[in-house]
């Protein structure tokens, strides 16, 4: 690992992290509030949570073991502007849970308070037109359909952009993807790759491991590269991770996986079908790891879960905040190779994320002059650029 760059926290008015505490947690406290009709005691509770973050300190359950497992206790009594990025959010989102009755026994009991937009999403003249271009790219080369689904899986709620068969090349002016490791990762996905990671080795054949960002939308390409993937031969096995409960607004569930497979039968694509198989016959396989759930980064991991991504020939991590526990929520200088923080990680993993958060690691010194002449900072948080990047 290279030397320790400054944690991210809230602190600065000015920055990213202190406006989506002060701006997006406050939008979304009311848009759950709309949402659903939730009781009296409910809405109470969200309201004090959200004056509580505003103004107050973290207040931490007694009877909430959450806080014990990922040593979250030791930010109670704290402004929640002063926590480090990640674990602010993460707190906010389990004390959202816990406002609405998430956790406690009752009729409010495991009802998601994000499920009414995860499942709009799914119903949208977009959602229809991106499925409609599966017909046009099944006529394609495979290798030009894989890039082309790749790249879907990478844009996600854009993932028309990703079924245009259309170079990536160029600058950082003209390209949105800031780092484009996508031949070698390519390579890698088809196992034509020489070495430990060919297709075919070991006993049990090639394993992916992709683990998810959000559902709805963004959902339903990573399921089709998946789909591909395994029709083709070039997988054995796909281990799906996804959250164990409702977090970040819009991160995949199990119910929110299901939903997405339905959504795909029931458009009537034999890619739904297939998804439906695989996960019949083990071919496809959910994981549900608490650690998904923690304010830490992913080199804090548990030894049961290195031993799953160590277990996977590659290992997909899919969204902005996989990246950010993948390389670690800091500020690194944009310059620092993503190799070396990711060197801890137990085997071959690849990043496919857009820009939607202040931390970012691989690019050239070229670009990042480029960018940061060109943009300022913005296009850090914009959503509007990306990289592929690869770690073998």
């Amino acid at each position: 690992m290279p030397d320790t760059a400054p944690v991210i926290d809230c602190a600065d008015p000015a920055s990213f992290a202190h406006s989506v505490l002060a701006e997006r947690h406050p939008a979304l406290v009311r848009k759950v509030q709309d949402a659903t009709p939730y009781g009296p005691e409910q809405r109470r509770a969200l309201d004090e949570l959200l004056h509580e973050t505003l103004h107050g300190t973290v207040e931490a359950p007694a009877d909430d073991a959450w806080w014990d497992t990922w040593n979250a206790r030791r930010h109670a009594g704290r402004s929640w502007f002063s926590l480090p990025f990640l674990a602010a959010e993460s707190c906010f989102y389990r004390r959202l849970l816990r406002a609405v009755g998430y956790f406690d026994p009752g009729p409010w009991q495991g009802v998601d308070p994000f499920r009414p937009f995860k499942l709009a999403e799914l119903d949208t003249p977009e959602a229809a037109a991106e499925l409609a271009a599966l017909g046009p790219l099944s006529e394609q080369p495979l290798p030009d359909q894989l890039s082309a689904l790749l790249h879907g899986s990478l844009w996600g709620n854009r993932a028309d952009l990703g079924f245009r068969l259309q170079s990536t090349e160029g600058t950082a002016v003209d390209s949105p993807l800031v780092v484009d490791d996508s031949d070698a990762l390519l390579t890698l996905l088809t196992g034509t790759a020489p070495g430990p990671h060919a297709r075919g080795t070991g006993p049990a054949g090639r394993t992916l491991c992709l683990v998810a960002d959000n559902a709805g939308r963004e959902l339903i390409p990573d399921l089709l590269l998946v789909d591909h993937l395994l029709t083709h031969g070039h997988f054995d096995r796909a281990l799906l991770h996804l959250k164990p409960y409702p977090y970040f607004v819009s991160d995949a569930t199990t119910a929110d996986t299901l939903d997405a497979v339905r959504h795909l039968v029931a458009a009537k694509t034999d890619a739904g079908h297939r998804l439906h198989t695989a996960l019949s016959e083990g071919r496809l396989t959910l994981r549900a790891h608490p650690f998904s759930c923690a304010p830490l980064p992913y080199a804090d991991m548990p030894a049961d879960l290195r031993a799953d991504f160590a277990s996977a020939d590659l290992t997909l991590m899919k969204g902005d905040l996989n990246y950010r526990r993948l390389v670690g929520d800091r500020l690194w200088h944009p310059t620092t190779p993503f190799t070396d923080v990711t060197s801890y990680f137990p085997g071959p993993v690849a990043a496919l994320r857009t820009l939607k958060s202040d931390v970012v690691t691989g690019l050239t010194p070229e670009t990042e002059t480029t960018l940061t002449t060109t943009e300022g900072r913005g296009w850090r948080t914009s959503g509007t650029r990306a990289v592929i990047q690869l770690r073998t």
